[in-house]
């Protein structure tokens, strides 16, 4: 008799935690594997985190879900709170589901907003499968006919001439950038970039939307990474780190717009289970300083790699680090896994990327480092 089998999505290694404890998970066997990938970004507060634990099972055992059509006071506590700990309390927040979602949804607000329908994007970027995340994303491989428009034109990162140009049309309803770009292999919006973003955006009427999904949450040492520019956008989305792994998204959103009945609505989005999860977050990140770890152990091993001499070049901030080999990361990346029991990312042929939890300590920096430099003694 068949089976119903799962469609093929991506090359997976023949590993398989079941479970973990901070910045470690174990396979069946037992076998311990460090964490440097943290779920691609996700894991926050690191793996099975007593707090997080026991705030999910008590909501659980209360109310799991119940529909937007109720108050959910969890979703103003969660609210308050990520507007105090990141700074943008006068903000808004609409909750979703996923960092695609996210995206969507800021993009609809800025078109609603301005009456315009296009978007402008930047080279190499990634900001989700749906269709309108995928249409300003920049990777055809991933774009179907019908998400690809005329309403999203793309300008490379940094090219502060180029993005002027294009935005002084006055065509855009948003310009949306990402705090860093990780899919594109950890490459960083310098703050000149980003304060003539947010400027040129200001004097042409069209919304700053920054993605924040990967790069926000402490990761970088700051609450949001364009923190570091001194700039305010009028959206942040926001997604992977904000549960430690249980679905849900948001997107902060300026004092400016509107909010009607019916402009935006969601089903799942802010469930009584997810905003549980996503207040237990923020109580780790501020009772461990969680964003102050991210800065120093991220400055720390940044330092560490750079003394490396095997590898071409190492980019980043804080927890968020993107170094490059000369031959195959993939293959680089295998040999960490099954011969140094390290957990990594990829990025392109040749970058290699860690997304390891904020609570990362320097001793385990120092044994990925360690691991790594054994690995590249005949990695060629």
């Amino acid at each position: 008799k068949k089976k119903m089998e799962l469609f093929d999505v991506y090359s997976l290694y023949p590993v398989e935690p079941v479970r973990g404890s901070g910045s470690y998970v174990y396979d069946a066997a037992g076998t311990e594997y460090l964490d440097l990938y943290g779920g691609h970004a996700v894991i926050s507060i690191g793996h099975a985190h007593p707090h997080y634990v026991r705030m999910i099972s008590e909501q659980a055992a209360r109310l799991g879900f119940y529909s937007n059509s109720v108050e959910n006071s969890l979703q103003h506590t969660l609210a308050e709170r990520l507007g105090a700990l990141s700074g943008y309390d006068d903000y808004r927040l609409f909750l979703c589901n996923s960092g695609a979602e996210a995206n969507e949804n800021a993009l609809k607000l800025a078109s609603f907003h301005t009456g315009r329908s296009k978007a402008l994007a930047i080279s190499k970027a990634f900001h989700g499968r749906t269709s309108g995340a995928v249409a300003v994303t920049d990777n055809p491989a991933i774009s179907s006919p019908f998400n690809r428009t005329p309403n999203v034109e793309f300008t490379p990162l940094n090219d502060i001439g180029a993005m002027r140009a294009k935005l002084a049309t006055r065509e855009f309803a948003a310009v949306i950038v990402e705090g860093i770009q990780g899919v594109a292999g950890i490459h960083c919006p310098t703050d000149e970039f980003l304060r003539a973003v947010r400027a040129a955006a200001t004097e042409t009427g069209t919304q700053l939307v920054l993605d924040e999904i990967q790069s926000g949450y402490g990761r970088t040492g700051r609450f949001f990474a364009h923190q570091a520019a001194g700039i305010r956008p009028d959206l942040i989305t926001t997604a992977k780190g904000m549960a430690n792994g249980f679905p849900i998204g948001g997107v902060l959103i300026a004092p400016h717009f509107e909010a009607r009945p019916g402009l935006l609505g969601t089903t799942f989005g802010g469930s009584h289970l997810a905003c549980a999860a996503a207040i237990a977050v923020l109580e780790v990140i501020e009772r461990d300083a969680l964003v102050e770890n991210a800065a120093e152990i991220g400055d720390y091993l940044l330092a560490e790699l750079h003394k490396i001499g095997g590898l071409k070049e190492v980019r980043g901030r804080g927890l968020m680090i993107g170094f490059d080999v000369e031959g195959s990361a993939s293959e680089l990346r295998r040999r960490l896994v099954f011969e140094q029991h390290v957990f990594t990312g990829g990025a392109g042929a040749h970058t290699v990327r860690l997304l390891p939890a904020l609570g990362l300590s320097e001793a385990q920096a120092d044994e990925f480092v360690a691991r790594l430099k054994a690995l590249l003694e005949d990695f060629h």
